[in-house]
C-alpha cells in the first residue's frame, strides 16, 4: 500500500527552507505554559528508584486510570492510556473496521486529514459528508450516507478544522443510526476544554455500545510532546484495543502519565480558562485584520482554528507557499482538509505572534 504524505510536511519544510522570518501558524503546538504541577511532577519522576524507569502497564497507570474515570464518569476498566489520542483513534477505528462489518468510513467535510489516512491504512473506504456551512452536522446528510456498508463514522468535536462544536442531540442521532446499521461512532473529544462557547457535551453521555470516544492531554495541558491519551470503549472493543496497542507501542511512556496526573490534579479551573479567554482575545485580533484584508472566515466556537478565504487567492499548497515567501506567515492549505473548503486556508492562533501575523496578511492583501 501507497501512503501520501502528509502536507503538513510539506508546509513546515517551505518554512524551514524560507529566507525570510515567518510565523508559523501551522501547527496545534500550544504555546502556552502548562501547569506549574506537571512540571514538578516530571521533576519528581527523575528522583524515582530505577524500577519506575521500566515498562509501566500497558493499559496505563491505574492511577491515570482512575483520575480520567472519575473526571469522566466512566469506569476506569474501559479506558486504554494510548500515545496521544492520534493512537486512541487508531484503536477506535481498527476495532471498527476488524468486525467484517463493512468497510465505509464516514467523515466530515473538511475534516482533518490524519483521519482519511488512517481510514486508508487499515484497509477503510473514506466517503465524505459535506457539513453545513457553519461547520455544523447535517444528520439529513449521514442519514442519506450511512448504510450496511457503513463500518465506522468519525466525529470531532470541538472540531478541527472549522471550529465547530457540535450539538450533543445531533451526535445522538448519528449514533442511533450507526446502532441500526451495526456502524461505530468514534468522537474525538481531544478540544473539550476549549469550548469557547459553553455548548460542548461529551458523547461520553451517550450510553451506547456503538460509540467510541477519544481525548487527551497534549492540548488540554500544552504537552503535545508528551504523547499522553486515551480512548474510552464499549465493552466488546476493550480486549482487542488493549491487544492491538500492546503489539504497537507496548505502553505509554511512564514519565508522561506521572507528569500528566501531576498536572490534571494541579490544574484548576482558572488554569483552563486563562486559555480560552486567551484564544477568544486571538480570535479577536485575527478576525479584525481578515475583515480589514476583506476576508471570509470562520469564527470558532471551539479550539484554535480559523479557515479564511481571500478573494482570487485560493487556499492551495502553490499559495499557501507564497504567503510563506512573500507575507511571512505559514497556514495550511485548504484543499489539504477535503473538497469543502479548499479555496480555504487554516491558521492555528497558537503563537504569540498573532496580531504580528495579521497585520502581515493586511499588508500583503490590500
Amino acid at each position: 500500500m501507497e501512503y501520501e504524505e502528509p502536507k503538513f510536511f510539506h508546509v513546515m519544510a517551505s518554512v524551514a527552507e524560507a529566507d525570510r522570518d515567518v510565523v508559523d501558524m501551522v501547527s496545534g503546538n500550544p504555546d502556552w505554559e502548562p501547569p506549574q504541577a506537571l512540571r514538578d511532577g516530571l521533576a519528581e519522576y527523575a528522583e524515582f528508584d530505577s524500577d519506575r524507569f521500566q515498562y509501566p502497564p500497558s493499559d496505563g497507570t491505574a492511577e491515570l486510570k482512575a483520575e480520567i474515570g472519575r473526571r469522566r464518569n466512566v469506569d476506569p476498566n474501559r479506558i486504554v492510556v494510548t500515545n496521544g489520542t492520534g493512537e486512541a483513534n487508531y484503536l477506535g477505528m481498527g476495532a471498527a473496521l476488524e468486525r467484517d462489518a463493512g468497510d465505509e468510513v464516514v467523515l466530515s467535510d473538511p475534516v482533518y486529514p490524519y483521519y482519511p489516512g488512517k481510514a486508508r491504512m487499515l484497509g477503510g473506504d473514506p466517503t465524505f459528508v459535506p457539513a453545513n456551512r457553519d461547520g455544523s452536522l447535517d444528520v439529513d446528510a449521514y442519514r442519506e450516507t450511512i448504510s450496511a456498508a457503513t463500518a465506522l463514522v468519525v466525529l470531532t468535536t470541538p472540531n478541527n478544522p472549522t471550529g465547530a462544536v457540535y450539538d450533543l442531540d445531533k451526535v445522538r442521532e448519528i449514533v442511533e443510526l450507526c446502532e441500526a446499521t451495526d456502524a461505530v461512532v468514534l468522537v474525538d473529544e481531544v478540544y473539550d476544554h476549549f469550548d469557547l462557547s459553553g455548548e460542548f457535551e461529551s458523547a461520553l453521555t451517550i450510553d451506547s455500545e456503538h460509540c467510541v470516544v477519544t481525548s487527551g492531554f497534549s492540548k488540554s495541558l500544552a504537552v503535545t510532546g508528551f504523547r499522553v491519551g486515551y480512548g474510552v470503549f464499549p465493552e466488546q472493543f476493550v480486549r482487542q484495543a488493549k491487544a492491538r496497542h500492546m503489539l504497537v507501542n507496548v505502553a505509554t511512556t511512564g514519565p508522561g502519565q506521572y507528569a500528566v496526573l501531576q498536572g490534571l490534579r494541579g490544574a484548576d479551573a482558572a488554569y483552563y480558562e486563562a486559555v480560552r479567554e486567551l484564544i477568544r482575545e486571538r480570535v479577536d485580533s485575527f478576525t479584525d485584520a481578515l475583515d480589514a484584508a476583506g476576508a471570509e472566515y470562520t469564527r470558532p466556537d471551539g479550539a484554535f482554528y480559523i479557515m479564511a478565504k481571500f478573494d482570487g487567492f485560493p487556499g492551495t499548497m502553490a499559495n499557501v507557499e507564497r504567503l510563506i515567501d512573500e507575507a511571512g506567515v505559514a497556514g495550511m492549505p485548504g484543499d489539504g482538509f477535503g473538497n469543502a473548503y479548499e479555496d480555504w486556508l487554516r491558521f492555528a492562533l497558537v503563537t504569540p505572534r498573532v496580531e504580528e501575523a495579521a497585520n502581515r496578511l493586511v499588508e500583503f492583501f490590500e
